[in-house]
């Protein structure tokens, strides 16, 4: 999905640098989500969006552009920011280039995430950039019920975009269309969880896709499936709170990308003790009064401490797992226009 994402863009993308307004006045704070969403909101490039480094060139990345957007959102700050970032993904040049034309090329991932995204900030997706993105995306359904990739390069479609449309349709008057739920659904695993990908062969759950397929589930109304998902990536838990990668292998340095998804995938579920685990697990990863000053606020990716090569998505995805609502009912209403800084003595 990320590699799809990095080619799409140096393919697609061509953005000219943009002079956007900083991304917003600093206040204090003691609160962990709302630090960890301000030093990330310091951090757009222009004040608008985020960038991916590819063969040693810098692009701008959409999706973790509107990763930043749920984490605003989440924290209910830096509005401006979330703004600012979500102007710059209604551009059509931007737009396109992230999600497809809707002719030539069209994705259902992005199509879904942007959709998702215009929703979390109050925006219509139906006339979002000029572009109606749920149109767009109910197109790509196919008999089968899974939401297909259109493109010469290939169908990456998998358990994220279907759960990504799943999740936008929902909050839609019409809803999610029940074959594609059916599709997301007969995908689970024996023993509960779910498969990155739709290939054939044994099926092997994955801890990123099982706690998004779990929103998936319980926004469109199959509590059953979601709460057997939710017993296995409980069982994934490590005793520290923390969750690893792929098949969640106790063996396997946990992360706060996984953390984060996972505890709001428990708080959205009724697990409030595995999330209560998961956010004490960010918050150990989070820079806190001892670290450098221009880092306070920012989750590392693991106990390894603070990388400049993940530490952006480490946080926007670590802020989900502090007490984040699902991504069925993330809003940015009511949230405060500032960035703010950590607190220290």
């Amino acid at each position: 999905m990320k590699l799809r994402q990095i080619v799409l863009t140096v393919l697609c993308v061509s953005v000219t640098a943009l002079f956007a307004p900083a991304a917003s006045a600093t206040s204090g704070t003691t609160g962990r989500a709302e630090a960890a969403a301000g030093w990330l909101a310091r951090q757009l490039v222009d004040g608008n969006h985020f960038e991916v480094e590819f063969d040693g060139q810098k692009f701008p990345d959409a999706g973790l552009t509107i990763d930043g957007i749920f984490a605003f959102a989440a924290a209910k700050v830096a509005d401006t920011a979330g703004g600012n970032a979500i102007a710059w993904l209604a551009r059509p040049d931007v737009l396109s280039g992230y999600a497809g034309d809707g002719t030539a090329e069209s994705y259902a991932g992005a199509t879904a995430k942007a959709s998702l995204a215009a929703q979390v900030r109050g925006l219509d997706p139906a006339a979002f950039g000029g572009v109606d993105l749920l149109a767009r995306l109910r197109a790509l359904l196919t008999p089968s019920g899974r939401f297909s990739d259109h493109s010469a390069f290939g169908d990456f479609s998998n358990s994220f975009s279907q759960a990504l449309a799943i999740i936008t349709l929902a909050r839609t008057p019409g809803g999610a269309p029940a074959a594609a739920v059916d599709f997301e659904a007969g995908t689970q695993c024996p023993d509960g969880s779910f498969p990155p990908s739709f290939d054939a062969g044994p099926c092997v759950g994955d801890t990123d896709a099982t706690a998004v397929v779990i929103q998936a589930m319980l926004a469109a109304g199959r509590p059953a499936v979601a709460q057997r998902a939710l017993t296995w990536l409980v069982g994934k838990q490590q005793a520290n709170g923390g969750l690893s990668t792929a098949h969640g292998d106790p063996g396997s340095a946990p992360n706060a990308n996984t953390t984060g998804v996972a505890g709001q995938a428990f708080r959205a579920g009724g697990r409030i003790h595995a999330a209560q685990k998961a956010k004490a697990f960010v918050v150990s990863l989070q820079v806190g009064c001892e670290g450098a000053p221009a880092d306070r606020g920012a989750i590392a990716f693991d106990a390894s401490g603070v990388n400049p090569n993940n530490v952006v998505r480490a946080t926007a995805q670590g802020v989900l797992g502090l007490g984040a609502p699902s991504l069925a009912k993330l809003t940015a209403a009511g949230s405060k226009p500032s960035a703010p800084e950590l607190v220290c003595p």
